[in-house]
Order: C-alpha cells, then sequence, then structure tokens
C-alpha cells in the first residue's frame, strides 16, 4: 500500500516541492516545526532508512547535506538540524529543521503553522535558492 509520501511522489497528493531528482524528492513539510522545515525522502518506498541498499543511504545523506546548505543560504537559521525518526509515515525520511533559537523545542509531535509561515512563499524563495 502506498504511503503519503509514494501518494506525494506520484503527484497524487500536492506537495510543495522543492527538488526532485530520479530518485529523491524534498518537500515542505506540512506541519512544520519552524520555517523551512523540509523532508527529503528517496522514491523507493521502504519503511526503516536503515533498511534501504547503502548507495541510496549514502545518496539521501548527501541530497539532505544539500538541501541544508540550501536552508542556510537562504533562510539564515543558526544552522539546520537533523531528525530522523521514522515512525510517523512508514517511507523512510529525513526531516531538515532550519533551527533559529538555541532554546527551539524539536519535537515533530508538536509541529504547527509558524507564525507569519506561508508555504508558497518559503517554497519559492528555496526553490530559487536550489538554482544560485
Amino acid at each position: 500500500m502506498d504511503t503519503i509520501f509514494t501518494k506525494i511522489i506520484k503527484k497524487e497528493i500536492p506537495s510543495h516541492t522543492l527538488m526532485e531528482t530520479d530518485r529523491h524528492i524534498a518537500f515542505l513539510d506540512i506541519r512544520p516545526v519552524t520555517k523551512g522545515h523540509t523532508l527529503v525522502v528517496p522514491k523507493k518506498q521502504v519503511d526503516y532508512l536503515f533498511d534501504l541498499e547503502d548507495d541510496l543511504l549514502a545518496e539521501t545523506m548527501l541530497v539532505a547535506k544539500e538541501m541544508a546548505a540550501v536552508l542556510d543560504r537562504v533562510l539564515k537559521p543558526i544552522r539546520t538540524g537533523v531528525i530522523v525518526e521514522g515512525l510517523e509515515v512508514p517511507h523512510a525520511h529525513i526531516h531538515l529543521i532550519p533551527i533559529y533559537s538555541e532554546a527551539m523545542n524539536f519535537s515533530l509531535r508538536e509541529g504547527g503553522d509558524p507564525v507569519g509561515y506561508s508555504f508558497e512563499e518559503v517554497a519559492e524563495l528555496i526553490k530559487k535558492g536550489i538554482t544560485t
């Protein structure tokens, strides 16, 4: 059965996609912890990140590294944090969470809609940063 991420990959569900390759997709989290909270997802539907084949796991981490660099450059957080929880959706993925305060709460369970957050504006800003 397809996960919500597979449905996003197949374009059956809309998303704020930031980048896409033949093996990966990155899009804004629908329940962001902070402005720019991004998910990096391999297109192959595998439940547990560490069950990915070595080459796909390595490539997923490199895509996450590239996306984090874009988030750092464009959104100017202190840095971008990484969470691999993997319990909320049974499809391997990496959370990239820009950190704007050292006292920030990283709870994925308490994600929401940060004040003044526009998915469309942030997605466009990040996409422009990918091409520059």
